[in-house]
């Protein structure tokens, strides 16, 4: 079955052309002379091509004129030129094959205004609409450039575990992995669950990272990246947080923190440029129905330098604003939000690089500067939604590692293969990770993560 995508026959066809189209329909409108006039999407594109259906169809009276949202079609026919404004071609239809119907009773995608709440309790369906088949186009769009901007530099692709008994966070927010009886778990003398008897004999999770395992191969390859699931166990229901979202992260041997946030800076710019240049309609929607400033704010990422800004620094300007702070800031406190957009939308209105952040806030694998009391650290942040990268120089120093893992609370012994790095032939490296979902809410506009990946996954909701 040879199709011709919608995209195609819209931009570059010519009239006269014979196709095929395949879709599903947004809308049927029927006139008293015998024809129907169909909007068919296939996803290829955001507009829709419209198809003329006369009555001289065989299946015109039987099937053509009780179609509705949401069936499925497969068109013949013949490009010709559109009366119509806003459309250069329609499809004469020369057959109509009816796939699949829809009962217009029970089908949720009608044409009409959806919120987003109700679009969540039909994910399986919400990609039918104009919202969320954008954002599935750039997602991968933007899933493409990441491959294409690491490979380009010679960076190795590497997959790393799902499932880990490491901690990278050190936070503890992780979902625990067991094939025991949840009803009926072994038991220790001492009544504990007896871990040793479980599929890996040990405790496992899902992983919050694939940082450290990264680092292994950095510290022999070169360059790597990795780009996959990661889980959160955190019980955090607010529109920036998800239980599992995809990150990417690459780890540099022979890199500090200086070149760790150049090429953040070079990274962040090539996604937004690779929206800009092969995203554009969707850019255009989101910036028309969405939020007015997106397409402003994506050009000022890719035309302009960031700012750098130690933490420090960045302390004594927000105390110095004279503004009042929902979240106090003292050195010592974290960054939040309200304080990531004043520094990017107002203080520079351009996006910043935080570096050098107290050691105190940062997990143990951060390097310890000279100071003894901040962590070669980085921010990168963005107008409207703050933080979108976060990274770090690691520390290579077997000793200082140690005892910052020690301080943590930390088995040495479960991490020796970590701190092995550091025994045989160590050498100054860093990395970076960067949530797709933060990047898309930033691309699009869309104020709630929930709607920037195809199924969300939050506290007390695993649907679909």
């Amino acid at each position: 079955m040879e199709r011709t995508p919608v995209r195609q026959a819209l931009t570059d066809l010519a009239a006269g052309s014979e196709i095929t189209v395949g879709g599903w329909v947004r809308t049927v409108r029927t006139s008293k002379g015998g024809f129907s006039f169909i909007t068919l999407n296939d996803g290829s594109c955001l507009a829709s091509l419209q198809i003329v259906a006369d009555e001289k169809l065989p299946n015109y009276g039987s099937q053509i004129v009780s179609l509705t949202a949401g069936a499925s079609l497969l068109v013949r026919g013949k490009l010709v030129e559109s009366p119509a404004k806003g459309q250069r071609v329609e499809l004469h239809a020369t057959e109509v094959a009816v796939l699949g119907a829809a009962d217009a009773a029970s089908y949720p995608i009608q044409p009409k205004h959806h919120t987003y709440e109700f679009l969540r309790t039909v994910a399986h369906l919400r990609a039918r609409t104009n919202t969320f088949g954008a954002v599935a186009r750039l997602r991968s769009a933007l899933s493409g450039a990441i491959h294409e901007f690491f490979q380009s530099r010679g960076f190795l692709y590497i997959h790393t575990p799902i499932i880990t008994a490491s901690d990278c966070e050190g936070a503890g927010q992780l979902f625990r992995v067991t094939s025991l009886d949840a009803a009926n778990p072994p038991r220790t003398p001492d009544g504990r669950v007896d871990f040793d008897q479980d599929f890996f004999a040990r405790t496992t999770y899902l992983t919050v990272s694939g940082q450290l395992e990264a680092e292994t191969y950095a510290c022999a390859l070169g360059k790597v990246y990795t780009f996959g699931p990661t889980f959160r166990a955190e019980n955090s229901n607010t529109p920036r947080h998800l239980a599992e979202f995809w990150m990417v992260e690459p780890e540099m041997a022979f890199c500090d923190l200086d070149g760790d946030a150049a090429l953040a800076e070079e990274f962040l710019k090539h996604l937004v440029t690779i929206a800009l240049t092969r995203c554009r309609q969707e850019l255009e929607f989101f910036n028309e129905q969405v939020e007015d400033s997106v397409i402003a704010a994506l050009e000022g990422v890719a035309g302009g330098q960031f700012a750098r800004i130690t933490y420090t620094e960045a302390v004594q300007r927000l105390e110095k604003s004279g503004r009042h702070w929902t979240f106090p800031i003292p050195w010592g406190a974290d960054i939040q939000t309200e304080h990531e957009r004043y520094l990017t939308e107002e203080l520079f209105g351009r996006p910043v690089i935080l570096t050098d952040y107290p050691a105190s806030i940062k997990p143990f694998y951060m390097r310890l500067n000279d100071d003894g009391r901040t962590a070669a650290a980085m921010d990168v942040l963005v107008p409207r939604i703050g933080e979108i990268i976060g990274g770090s120089q690691r520390e290579e120093r077997l000793e200082v590692l140690a005892e910052r893992m020690t301080s943590a609370g930390m088995k040495l012994d479960d991490y020796r293969w970590y701190l092995d790095l550091r025994r045989y032939g160590t050498v100054p490296h860093a990395g970076f990770g960067l949530g797709l979902e933060r990047m898309l809410q930033f691309v699009t506009g869309l104020a709630n993560i929930r709607d920037v990946i195809p199924y969300p996954r939050t506290p007390r909701s695993a649907e679909f």
